[in-house]
């Protein structure tokens, strides 16, 4: 029953805030303008090829690719940093604000209210990524659709990778929770998931394609390991070299796996330190 309220006290000081619907706005225009952009760009490049061609336009994209499932992914793949950021804020926001103090008076284990972080950021996370699918689905379908293309929606592989993406982004929001318990500076915690998400791990991802050795390393990466869970992603496509990438569920396992190690090893130590 502890731990139960401590979720619920959990879910409580997220939607007491303003931060949540805040990043979720910034979500859904970050992802309409992504997946929007780049499915009206490839469906009249796909349809109108000479005049793409003669403009020195290129999609990069092979022939034979599905457009659906690379545009819808596009909730995951860059939309990701979003349930971090705030899984993240939900532990390094109590240090800042000096609020652990009456938390851990509230519930006296500590375990209890890390889990119950972790557990409501994982539905937190979901949120977010249903909010995340439906702009790119909604946004992407509309220019597949303006062009004449599959837009996918009739096929239950299509529906599979956006719960998979989902999945992905609820992961996302627990690993946020890892980090923060980790780098419990606020400041500090926000500026390694941006660096990190928007700039060290593209140019790992891409180095990494061009050997195979490499490359069987760099599919551990936790946004690789997130774009084989979903199934799709831009990121394959514009690899240099190998595009080897995990099965969806060994992508989920390791998600899983960084988000349980980070916490727990936060909560042995910065978690156990005396609050003030």
């Amino acid at each position: 029953m502890n731990l139960v309220r401590a979720i619920g006290s959990e879910f409580q000081k997220v939607f007491t805030t303003r931060m949540w619907w805040l990043l979720a706005i910034l979500l859904a225009a970050y992802v309409a303008f992504m997946a929007g952009g780049l499915g009206a760009f490839l469906g009249w490049a796909t349809e109108n090829p000479d005049a793409a061609a003669s403009a020195g336009g290129n999609t990069t994209v092979p022939p034979g690719t599905e457009l659906a499932p690379l545009i819808y992914s596009f909730a995951s793949s860059v939309g990701y940093v979003f349930p971090v950021l705030l899984g993240a804020l939900a532990v390094t926001g109590e240090f800042r604000h000096k609020t652990l103090t009456p938390t851990f008076l509230a519930e006296p284990h500590r375990t209890v209210v890390l889990s119950a972080k972790f557990i409501s950021q994982l539905v937190v996370g979901a949120g977010l990524g249903v909010i995340a699918f439906a702009v790119s689905v909604g946004a992407g379908a509309a220019a597949l659709a303006g062009f004449g293309l599959d837009t996918g929606l009739d096929s239950s592989d299509t529906w599979a990778l956006i719960g998979r993406g989902v999945l992905a982004m609820a992961l996302w929001g627990a690993i946020g929770v890892g980090l923060g318990v980790l780098v419990v500076n606020q400041v500090a915690a926000i500026v390694i998931v941006i660096a990190f998400t928007q700039f060290v791990e593209p140019i790992l991802r891409v180095v990494a394609s061009l050997s195979d050795v490499t490359a069987s390393i760099g599919r551990f990466l936790p946004g690789a390991a997130s774009d084989a869970l979903v199934g799709a992603s831009f990121y394959n496509i514009a690899s240099l070299g190998s595009t080897d990438t995990l099965e969806w569920w060994q992508g989920g396992l390791v998600l899983l796996g960084i988000a349980v190690v980070a916490t727990v090893i936060g909560g042995a130590t910065t978690w156990r330190r005396d609050v003030s």
